[in-house]
């Protein structure tokens, strides 16, 4: 890490362990401008490295061109305070690449929400967040909703089986596991909990990965019911 870097460490999220990276910009004296949720709203913030690690190891992201790190220090501080949180188009790996790069992206979101890869950051949060007057803004607005429900929904029902077969794997091979114990073969009971320890690798990873899913598809349904229409 070095001044300037952008910053991220594992969080957890529903009891999960690496359930999602919080990303900020590292000042080099000990603090990090990142979005923090210690308030009751989300704000961006100027807190103690040890803050944002929590008990994480702190990772920094590298790019083959970004800003130099008094510039990217400089547009993080032009924030501090900025209140405009948004899981889908401005969350702190937004927040934290647009310092860096100028490009606000999350690479999280986008594995989730394809067609945002496409869409204009800075519109879809005005349009989400600000009053829109004009009909034709707001059926924009709708359908941009209706469009990240219709590609949540696909990945959800591809990812909920692929879970539930994980789980299953991971019941099955703890059974094996105990039966060769109590049989006394040892080979056998280690291989079995290998397999177990990764079904449950694996379903731990989907079980995050349908936790953001549903968060997701809560702040969607949410802006949908508060834009007008």
């Amino acid at each position: 890490m070095a001044r300037g870097d952008q910053i991220y460490v594992m969080r957890s999220l529903a009891g999960l362990q690496s359930a999602y990276e919080h990303h900020g910009i590292d000042c080099g004296d000990g603090t990090v401008i990142h979005y923090s949720k210690r308030g009751e709203v989300p704000k961006v913030s100027q807190t103690s490295l040890a803050e944002f690690a929590g008990t994480g190891r702190v990772m920094a992201k590298h790019y083959a061109t970004c800003y130099l790190p008094d510039a990217a220090i400089a547009r993080a501080k032009s924030r501090l305070g900025e209140e405009k949180y948004s899981l889908l188009v401005n969350n702190c790996e937004h927040f934290a690449t647009w310092c860096k790069t100028g490009q606000s992206v999350s690479l999280q979101v986008r594995d989730f929400l394809p067609f945002l890869e496409t869409a204009d950051p800075d519109w879809i949060d005005e349009a989400l967040h600000q009053p829109v007057a004009a009909p034709d803004q707001q059926a924009q607005v709708q359908e941009i909703l209706q469009r990240a429900l219709g590609e949540i929904r696909p990945v959800w029902d591809r990812l909920q089986p692929q879970y539930n077969q994980a789980v299953d794997e991971l019941r099955d091979w703890h059974e094996v596991a105990v039966m060769a114990m109590r049989q006394g073969k040892e080979d056998a009971a280690r291989r079995a909990i290998a397999r177990k320890l990764t079904a449950k690798q694996r379903a731990e990873t989907l079980k995050a990965d349908l936790d953001r899913l549903a968060e997701m598809t809560e702040t969607l349904i949410r802006n949908a019911s508060q834009a007008p229409g």
